[in-house]
């Protein structure tokens, strides 16, 4: 009989796919397995009998690979799971920086007590003016299970793409979309993007890639969006761009005492991968990686061993 203790709560969906074999535990010191999604295990003293942790999601830098590879516990996430949640925050995100939809609404609720409201608001709205998003160029970094979605639903709202990927070649590109433009170069894609979207992992190579100098290369006015890891932006470098008016606006999922000081910064609480069905696909597949290693040793997904 094989233990589970859940670090966060996780979907039943999931958890209803575990056969008589295992048993779910209140207490991690019993525990042979951890599923996991934000729970920060780096400072957890982990127990003898851990034999696989599964993160319901696809970063893992809140679990200590090093530690478990050390120890010959395997960790697995969920590539793609989440993709279409935050795929569909990207084209909202698109949207409210576009159209100024938070300034519109807020402008309405603040002048609820109005009773000529409606007269007022056609003498108002157009300080919310904005622009569409069809026949702008978007420009997609990494083009992963995430970033293959936003190429995809992007074309069909109109807009042009140009995708880059350090791990992918035309060909392999072509594959996503034929009328996606590929570039081998990210300084090209900044340069001629009225949007970038960044979908990479953070790692130490990709930490603060989108600085001062990357800031500089890109369009007068172009709007950025991270829903990636908030590691990925130098929040000064972006701070400063957001000032000036070269960045119109920073649309993240990262909350932090730096980016919610930021003027024109549209700031969400890591709203990404927040929908039932994401959670749902995340801990079944989570659930069914687990049991297919410790039923006969398959390691799928698996990122540390």
């Amino acid at each position: 009989m094989y233990k589970v203790h859940c670090l966060n709560n996780i979907s039943a969906k999931g958890l209803d796919l575990l056969t008589d074999e295992y048993e779910l535990v209140d207490d991690p010191s019993q525990a042979d397995v951890f599923l996991v999604r934000s729970a920060n295990m780096h400072d957890m003293e982990l127990p003898a009998t851990l034999k696989a942790v599964a993160r319901a999601g696809a970063g893992v830098n809140n679990i200590p690979l090093e530690a478990l590879a050390e120890a010959g516990i395997p960790v697995f996430n969920t590539p793609g799971a989440n993709a279409n949640a935050v795929k569909e925050l990207v084209l909202a995100g698109m949207l409210l920086a576009s159209r100024d939809l938070v300034g519109g609404i807020s402008w309405v609720r603040q002048n609820a007590d109005d009773p000529e409201v409606s007269k007022a608001a056609e003498k108002a709205k157009k300080a919310f003016a904005g622009g569409e998003i069809a026949g702008k160029m978007l420009g997609v970094i990494g083009l992963g299970a995430i970033g293959k979605l936003v190429v995809e639903a992007a074309e069909a709202l109109g807009m042009h793409v140009v995708g880059y990927d350090p791990f992918m070649d035309a060909q392999k590109a072509a594959a996503i979309s034929t009328d996606m433009r590929f570039t081998a170069d990210l300084n090209e894609l900044l340069a001629a993007s009225d949007f970038v979207t960044i979908h990479v992992p953070a790692t130490a190579d990709t930490k603060g890639m989108i600085d001062a100098d990357a800031i500089a290369i890109m369009k007068d006015g172009a709007v950025f969006l991270n829903f990636s890891r908030d590691s990925l932006v130098d929040d000064t470098a972006m701070a400063t761009a957001l000032e000036s008016g070269k960045i119109s606006r920073y649309v993240t999922d990262f909350a932090n005492p730096a980016v919610v000081q930021m003027e024109r910064a549209i700031v969400l609480p890591h709203l990404g991968a927040s929908t039932a069905e994401a959670e749902d696909n995340c801990a079944v597949m989570a659930v069914q990686e687990v049991m297919d290693y410790l039923n006969d040793g398959t390691k799928v997904h698996c990122v540390n061993l």
